[in-house]
């Protein structure tokens, strides 16, 4: 079984629920709140879990709402490496409008990771038996994390043979491309901010992130474009593929999922081409979920076994 291990450095509660109506200035009543552990990497692990792998998941916790974090995920069996800090872990706030099938994210900030607290991650990170296969840091930063420190975690990492994948934005994603990364997955808008042009066509997309191949800052990217899919470039190939569609419910959760489907397929041997498909597969399998649930695995399997054989077609790479 390959060796994963997630980095969620402004892990977070999901809190979620619903109402008949949103109405301003009215007591809303609401369903009993549904509580998650989320973040960015955290939601790779689970996912990975649906998958049927297991992953380390590494990240600082802090108060109640960390002891919560915690228990739900050992409540779906996800080995933990948790770095006690003094700030409390985060909790974001999710509510569904019935009357018309909204949903309302409220994402909180994360409290400030103190550099003592960072060398701590640093230090979990370095202590983790063995030579993992993956690194995969996902998720915001947190107040007081500079991209220099990501760098630390990177070079440390590449030091052990570990291949990094990254899916942050801002300056964490440019300084970490400058680094150098195995795989990088910017959504369109990132990419078209890295080109400094407003909006990229597929003709654009593709070039812009062959330009960070032939660079050297990523070996492999795949750009996000929402629902038409995504894109991957390596040096030798070019591969659009179309998201399948499906009955849209809610979009928490469904990059990283997505980023847990490529993790999963270049572990376990999959080409990049049926990699991508995997992703994809995830990623849309867990907007076809309410609330901050994550995908069901034989939606994936339905909807990967439909993008191989409608999607893989000679002329799509």
């Amino acid at each position: 079984m390959p060796y994963i291990v997630t980095l969620t450095l402004n892990p977070t509660v999901d809190k979620s629920t619903t109402t008949g109506q949103i109405i301003p200035d009215h007591k809303l009543r609401c369903a009993p709140p549904k509580f998650e552990p989320g973040g960015g990497g955290i939601n790779v692990s689970r996912a990975l879990k649906r998958l049927g792998t297991e992953s380390v998941a590494v990240f600082p916790v802090g108060g109640p709402a960390g002891l919560l974090l915690q228990e739900l995920l050992s409540k779906e069996d996800i080995l933990q490496q948790p770095v006690v800090t003094v700030g409390r872990t985060r909790e974001n706030f999710i509510v569904v409008d019935a009357s018309t099938g909204h949903q309302y994210r409220f994402g909180m900030p994360g409290t400030e990771l103190a550099e003592t607290e960072q060398q701590q991650v640093l230090t979990a990170l370095k202590s983790l038996p063995g030579n993992p296969d993956f690194l995969v840091i996902s998720g915001s930063v947190p107040p007081g994390v500079e991209p220099e420190f990501l760098v630390k975690i990177v070079q440390a990492a590449k030091a052990r043979g570990v291949k990094v994948v990254v899916d942050t934005s801002g300056p964490a994603l440019y300084r970490l491309l400058e680094e150098g990364v195995y795989l990088a997955k910017p959504n369109v808008g990132e990419l078209s901010r890295m080109a400094n042009i407003d909006e990229l066509d597929n003709e654009a997309v593709a070039q812009t992130a062959h330009a960070l191949v032939r660079d050297g800052k990523c070996e492999i990217v795949v750009t996000s474009l929402g629902p038409q899919g995504a894109c991957v470039v390596t040096r030798d190939l070019v591969d659009h593929v179309p998201a399948p569609a499906v009955k849209k419910r809610s979009t928490v959760g469904a990059g990283d999922s997505m980023v847990a489907g490529l993790v999963y397929g270049l572990s376990t041997g999959l080409s990049v081409r049926e990699t991508v498909r995997l992703g994809i597969a995830c990623g849309s399998a867990a907007t076809m979920n309410p609330g901050t649930e994550l995908f069901r695995k034989d939606d994936v399997d339905r909807l990967y076994s439909w993008l191989l054989q409608n999607t893989m077609l000679p002329s799509a790479a």
